[in-house]
C-alpha cells in the first residue's frame, strides 16, 4: 500500500462522527457565545473532512466526495486554509482510487501549494508522497522517485520516523515495479528496521508483506510464503481484519503461481469472507477477480465467468475505471477460452478502449495479446498479427529494458545535479576572485585619477573623463551584445537566460522527446579521395542548411560529432508535436541532400548520401563544464536514436516503434519488422515514406 495503511472504519466510528456533526449543529448557537465569529465553523470543516476520510477508507466514494466538497465550500467561506488543504487532499485520494489520475494530481497540487503557504512541512511531505503515488501508478517512475525522495528529505528534517519508514516503503514499491529488486529490498528492509525500532507491528507486517512480494516476483516461493505468513501472524495478533485478508490473498497468489489451485482457492475465499465482512468493496472485487483467474486456470470457465461478472458489477458501482477495464479483459478472455470468440472480442475491445483512455499500459499489454488470440480463433489472421504487434509494443514499454532506461535517467539526473553543485561552487569562487581583482583595479584607477587631477585642469579632466566613460559604456554594450549573441548561438534561449540570471543552469529531465541522428554514408571512403578544404566546405554547407531547417521547426541542435548530426525536438520547451516536427524536418533535410547530389560537389564522386534515424523517449538535458559551455542530452533514448540511424539506408528516414505510435496517423510508413540493433536486441522499425 502506498498510502498509510488504515483499517477500514467501523460503522460506529462513522456513526460517532455523524452524531458529532448533528450535535454541533444543534449547539451552534450556544457555541457562538464562547467562540470567535467564523472560528466555530472550523469544527464543522474538521468533522466533514474526517467523515470524508472514513468513507474513502471503506471505498464509499460517493459519500466521501459529498463530505469533502461540503468541507471545501465552508473552509473557503471562512478562509480556513488548513481545512481547504485537507479537503483537496481527500478529493485527490477519492479520484486516485477511482482511477482518475488527472484530477487526483490536480487536487494534490492545490493542496501542496496551500501547505507550502502555511509552512506545514509534514503536510508538504504528505502531498509529495501522494503526488509520487499517482506518478507511480501511471508508470512515470522518474517523477515518482523525485516526489517520494522529496517527501523523504522533509520527513528526515522533521524527524518523522514513521513517515521516513513510509517513504522507504514507497521507494521500494517504485524500484519493485522497475524490476530493480535489490534496490526494492534495500528500501523495504530499511523501512522494516525503523518500524521494528519503535514497535510498529502493523508496519512490520506491511514490510513483511512487501518483502514477500519481491521474493514472489523472483520466483523464490519458500521465502515469499515465509514472509507473507509472518505478516499474517502479526495481523492476526493485532486483529487487523483488512491486513489478515490481504495476507490470505497474497498467500493464495503464491499457491496459484505454483499450480496449487486448491490451496489458492482456500486462501482467496478466506480473504473474500473478511473483505465482505468489513465492507471493503474494492478488495472484494479484486479478490473475486483473483478467484476467477484460478478457476480459469483450472478450466472451470462457468465459475470463472461468475466471479469476473461479480467483480465487474462492484467496480461499476465504484466507478473504478481501471478495475472495469481489467474485468472487461478477463471476461473477454474467458469467453474466448469458452470458444465464444466473437462475444469475447467485443468485451476485449471495450476493455482496451477504456484502458487507452486512462493510460493503463499493463492492461493494454495483455489485452492486445488476448485480442490477437480472439482474432486468430475467428480466422482474422491479419487482425491477429496487428494486435500481436501492439501487444509487443506495450509489453516492451513495461519490460526490464524500459525500466532500466527510466532508472538510468533518474540516476543520471541525480549525478548531474551533484556535479552541477560542484561546478557552481567552482564558478562562485571564480566570480569572487574576479570581483576582488576588479575592485582592486577600480581602486587603483581612482588613485591614478586623483594624481592626474593635480596636474590637469579640472574642466579638461572632467571632459575627458566623460568621453572616456561614454566610450567605455559603448564598448561594454557592444561586448555584452556580442557575448549574448555568442551565448544564444551555443545554448537555447531559456538556458542562456537562466545562466545569465543565476550563474548556473539546472539539468532537467524530459519524459518525452524526439531525437534524430543523421550520418553521411561512406564518409571515410569519400573523404580519403578529396581535399581537406573541400571536405570541410561541404560539411559546413550541409550542416548550415540543416541548422536553418531545424530553426523553422523549433528543433534544438545538440551537436555534431564528425560527420554525424544530433538534434532533439520537444526541449527545452515541451510541446505535443515534437515527433511530427522532427519527421517534417527530416523530410526537408533528406530532400536537400537529394538536390545536393544533383550538383555533384565532389565531381565524379557525386555527393554525400544521408541516413536518418529517429527515436522518442525520455532524456536528461543540461549544460556541462565551467568554461566553453555545451548544451547536451543523455539517456538511452539517444543511444536508440543512433541505432535507428545505423540501421537506416541512404535517403531513408528510419524511426522506432515509440515514434511511430505518436505519428501513425500523420504519415505513410513501411513496416520493417523487429530488427536486431547493436546492444539493444530486436527493435521495431519503420521507414517514413511521405505525408498521409
Amino acid at each position: 500500500m502506498l498510502f498509510a495503511a488504515a483499517s477500514p472504519a467501523q460503522n460506529d466510528a462513522i456513526d460517532s462522527l455523524l452524531q458529532a456533526l448533528k450535535n454541533y449543529d444543534a449547539k451552534k448557537l450556544e457555541m457562538n457565545k464562547n467562540i470567535l465569529p467564523g472560528e466555530e465553523d472550523t469544527v464543522r470543516v474538521n468533522i466533514l473532512n474526517d467523515l470524508s476520510k472514513k468513507y474513502w477508507q471503506i471505498s464509499d466514494y460517493t459519500n466521501a466526495k459529498k463530505y469533502a466538497d461540503e468541507a471545501l465550500v465552508i473552509a473557503r467561506q471562512i478562509n480556513f486554509k488548513r481545512g481547504i488543504a485537507v479537503a483537496y487532499n481527500n478529493i485527490g485520494i477519492i479520484y486516485y482510487y477511482q482511477g482518475n489520475y488527472t484530477e487526483a494530481l490536480k487536487n494534490y497540487s492545490v493542496a501542496l501549494k496551500i501547505r507550502e503557504e502555511l509552512g506545514d512541512k509534514k503536510g508538504i511531505a504528505n502531498c509529495y508522497n501522494n503526488i509520487g503515488t499517482v506518478h507511480y501508478d501511471q508508470g512515470n517512475y522518474p517523477e515518482a522517485l523525485k516526489n517520494h525522495m522529496a517527501s523523504l528529505k522533509i520527513k528526515v528534517e522533521i524527524g518523522d520516523k514513521k513517515g521516513i519508514a513510509g517513504c522507504y516503503n514507497n521507494l521500494g514499491n517504485v524500484y519493485s515495479d522497475l524490476g530493480n529488486y535489490p534496490e526494492a529490498l534495500k528500501n523495504y528492509f530499511a523501512s522494516l528496521k525503523i518500524k521494528e525500532e519503535f514497535g510498529d507491528k502493523e508496519g512490520i507486517a506491511a514490510s513483511y508483506n512487501n518483502i514477500g512480494f519481491i521474493y514472489f516476483s523472483l520466483g523464490n516461493y519458500p521465502e515469499a510464503l515465509k514472509n507473507h505468513s509472518a505478516a499474517l501472524i502479526i495481523r492476526e495478533e493485532l486483529g487487523d481484519k483488512y491486513g489478515i485478508a490481504q495476507s490470505f490473498g497474497n498467500i493464495g497468489s503464491v499457491h496459484q503461481d505454483q499450480g496449487n489451485y486448491p490451496e489458492a482457492l482456500k486462501n482467496d475465499y478466506a480473504a473474500l469472507r473478511i473483505f465482505e465482512e468489513i465492507g471493503d468493496k474494492k478488495d472484494v472485487a479484486i479478490t473475486r477477480n483473483n478467484i476467477g483467474t484460478v478457476y480459469s486456470d483450472q478450466g472451470n470457465y462457468p465459475e470463472a465467468m461468475k466471479n469476473h461478472l461479480y467483480a465487474l458489477k462492484i467496480r461499476q458501482e465504484l466507478a473504478d475505471k481501471g478495475g472495469i477495464a481489467r474485468s472487461y479483459i478477463n471476461i473477454g478472455k474467458t469467453k474466448v477460452e469458452m470458444h465464444n470468440s466473437a462475444e469475447g472480442k467485443e468485451w476485449l475491445i471495450k476493455g482496451l478502449k477504456l484502458a487507452r483512455e486512462i493510460g493503463y499500459k499493463e492492461i493494454l499489454t495483455y489485452g492486445y495479446q488476448d485480442l490477437a488470440q480472439a482474432d486468430s480463433a475467428l480466422g482474422n489472421f491479419r487482425g491477429a498479427f496487428e494486435n500481436h504487434k501492439l501487444h509487443i509494443l506495450y509489453r516492451d514499454s513495461l519490460n526490464n529494458e524500459e525500466a532500466a532506461k527510466k532508472t538510468t535517467q533518474t540516476k543520471m539526473q541525480y549525478e548531474f545535479e551533484k556535479k552541477e553543485a560542484e561546478t557552481k561552487a567552482v564558478t562562485d569562487a571564480e566570480l569572487k576572485k574576479q570581483k576582488l581583482l576588479r575592485n582592486g583595479f577600480v581602486g587603483g584607477f581612482v588613485v591614478v585619477l586623483l594624481f592626474a587631477g593635480m596636474f590637469l585642469h579640472l574642466q579638461n579632466k572632467t571632459r575627458k573623463a566623460k568621453r572616456r566613460a561614454e566610450e567605455e559604456a559603448r564598448r561594454a554594450e557592444e561586448e555584452k551584445k556580442r557575448s549574448d549573441e555568442l551565448l544564444l548561438n551555443i545554448l537555447p534561449a531559456e538556458v542562456a537566460s537562466e545562466l545569465k540570471t543565476s550563474g548556473s543552469s539546472k539539468a532537467k529531465a524530459f519524459t518525452m522527446v524526439t531525437v534524430m541522428f543523421t550520418d553521411f554514408v561512406d564518409f571515410t571512403r569519400v573523404s580519403d579521395k578529396i581535399s581537406a578544404e573541400l571536405l570541410v566546405d561541404e560539411i559546413h554547407h550541409c550542416f548550415s542548411a540543416f541548422d536553418n531547417i531545424l530553426q523553422k521547426y523549433k528543433i534544438e541542435k545538440i551537436k555534431t560529432i564528425g560527420d554525424a548530426y544530433l538534434c532533439a525536438s520537444g526541449l527545452p520547451l515541451s510541446n505535443l508535436t515534437h515527433a511530427e516536427n522532427m519527421i517534417l524536418a527530416a523530410f526537408e533535410i533528406r530532400d536537400f541532400m537529394l538536390k545536393r547530389k544533383e550538383k555533384a560537389p565532389f565531381g565524379s564522386l557525386g555527393a554525400f548520401e544521408l541516413r536518418l534515424g529517429i527515436h522518442t523517449g525520455p532524456v536528461v538535458a543540461g549544460i556541462v563544464g565551467v568554461k566553453k559551455y555545451a548544451y547536451d542530452i543523455w539517456g538511452d533514448t539517444v543511444n536508440i536514436a543512433a541505432r535507428m540511424e545505423q540501421n537506416s539506408e541512404a535517403g531513408k528516414i528510419n524511426i522506432s516503434g515509440s515514434t511511430y505510435k505518436l505519428v501513425q496517423d500523420k504519415f505513410i510508413f513501411t513496416y520493417r519488422g523487429m530488427i536486431e540493433a547493436k546492444n539493444k536486441g530486436k527493435v521495431e522499425m519503420y521507414f517514413v515514406e511521405r505525408s498521409g
